[in-house]
């Protein structure tokens, strides 16, 4: 995509869990590079390691073995609180299970990564109240997760990764509780800020409306790469399918 390194770098990247007398690899030495600016997708079966491939280049979980380069840190030899640090400046997440906090209102959680990395009160409230319009929930700044729908409450949970301008935000299966016209506006909103402020985007997920959107769709099956297709022209793919 450009002549930059990559800005995301995995190595022979291996997680085993140990479930019962036979281990079982959930990623298998996947070897991946992706460039600044991608916006793309990790797709395959349920179990195909999608997910806990997504954590370990989040730094949400260390690998077995293997190494990972995020935006060139070596994650792995980070300490704890290192690692903390560079997700709060550097990484937005969406989770399947929204991971709200129960006891903040919609508000309030968007905000919350923002007063951890010290923004002004200004900046909060304008950034805050703009997401919320685009996210469509200004009606429900003040209601807790409580109080919202699964839909409503994945929606805070993107605003939420996007509040802080980070420079990757990982997703998994973001759009998965959602409408097809509330999908596409998060996925307009998403599409956006990566073609305009160059924000790499990787999803994991199922829904075909996220694949559609990609520039790029990296299949797994049984934790390893089966393919790596780097669609040429979003929108013709998009136009095609």
């Amino acid at each position: 995509m450009n002549n930059l390194p990559p800005v995301i770098i995995t190595e022979d990247l291996t997680k085993v869990y140990d479930e019962g007398a036979i281990p079982v690899k959930a990623v298998n030495q996947v070897n991946l590079q992706i460039d600044q600016g991608e916006f793309t997708a990790l797709v395959g079966p349920s179990g195909s390691g999608k997910t806990t491939l997504l954590n370990m280049i989040g730094g949400l979980d260390r690998p077995s073995s293997g190494k990972v380069w995020v935006d060139g840190k070596n994650l792995g030899a980070m300490k704890k609180n290192q690692l903390i640090d560079f997700r709060l400046h550097n990484i937005g997440f969406v989770f399947q299970a929204y991971n709200l906090i129960p006891v903040l209102t919609a508000r309030e959680n968007i905000e919350f990564v923002m007063l951890l990395q010290k923004a002004s009160k200004k900046e909060r409230n304008h950034r805050v109240l703009e997401l919320l319009r685009e996210v469509g929930l200004q009606d429900k700044m003040n209601n807790r997760p409580d109080e919202l729908s699964g839909g409503q409450q994945q929606r805070v949970a993107v605003a939420r990764a996007l509040a802080s301008k980070p420079k990757f935000v990982l997703a998994d299966e973001p759009t998965a509780n959602l409408d097809s016209k509330t999908a596409a506006n998060l996925l307009d909103i998403m599409s956006k800020l990566n073609q305009e402020e160059g924000i790499t985007f990787i999803f994991s997920t199922h829904d075909q409306r996220v694949i559609d959107r990609a520039h790029r769709v990296i299949t797994l099956v049984d934790g390893a790469i089966e393919s790596d297709e780097l669609i040429a022209n979003a929108s013709d793919h998009i136009e095609s399918v």
